[in-house]
């Protein structure tokens, strides 16, 4: 099989036909159309390239990678929201095994970078929700102080993921004890 790249068409066995619009170190992020733009993991066996005839783009179009690199660049100074987090080097390649309690039903196998990847997502939306709150001129103080000891909470809650974090300073955080 040839090797998946930015622009590659692909089909999946449950979201069907997409096209690549990111590939980065463990992910291609592919547009499904109705279905929307799913990350799915560069070790996922259930991707068929396929080949299609060249696109009648003429060349005064402007590349897709351009195009990416321009928007992100955008959405970086005006959202603060793109940054790299590392999955610990003992970590990577590895599997994750939920084994049901009940005697006769399958594990469930998941890569720990997909796992990661959603923990990550996870924080930068929380990350996004305090910025919301924060900004927002509707809330008064005291119900921005509630709002965001709720989220406080919700990072604490997450401290167990820390363990899969390469760097102390991607750590969760909650609520500091008082000593």
């Amino acid at each position: 099989m040839s090797e998946i790249t930015y622009g590659s068409t692909i089909k999946h066995e449950i979201y069907g036909k997409g096209k690549v619009v990111k590939v980065d170190d463990l992910f291609y992020k592919i547009d499904f159309g109705v279905k929307g733009v799913i990350d799915i993991s560069k070790r996922a066996e259930d991707l068929i390239k396929v080949l299609e005839e060249p696109s009648a783009l003429g060349e005064e179009d402007v590349p897709m990678d351009r195009i990416e690199k321009t928007l992100t660049q955008i959405l970086d100074k005006y959202l603060g929201i793109t940054e790299v987090v590392s999955l610990g080097e003992k970590w990577q390649g590895g599997t994750m095994i939920l084994q049901p309690g009940t005697a006769g039903l399958k594990s469930k196998e998941i890569p720990i970078e997909t796992f990661f990847h959603k923990i990550v997502m996870l924080r930068d939306r929380l990350r996004m929700l305090e910025q919301q709150i924060n900004s927002n001129a509707k809330l008064t103080d005291e119900d921005k102080v509630n709002m965001q000891q709720y989220i406080t909470r919700c990072y604490g809650s997450m401290t167990t993921f820390n363990v899969l974090f390469k760097n102390n300073e991607d750590y969760f955080v909650g609520e500091k004890t008082k000593e």
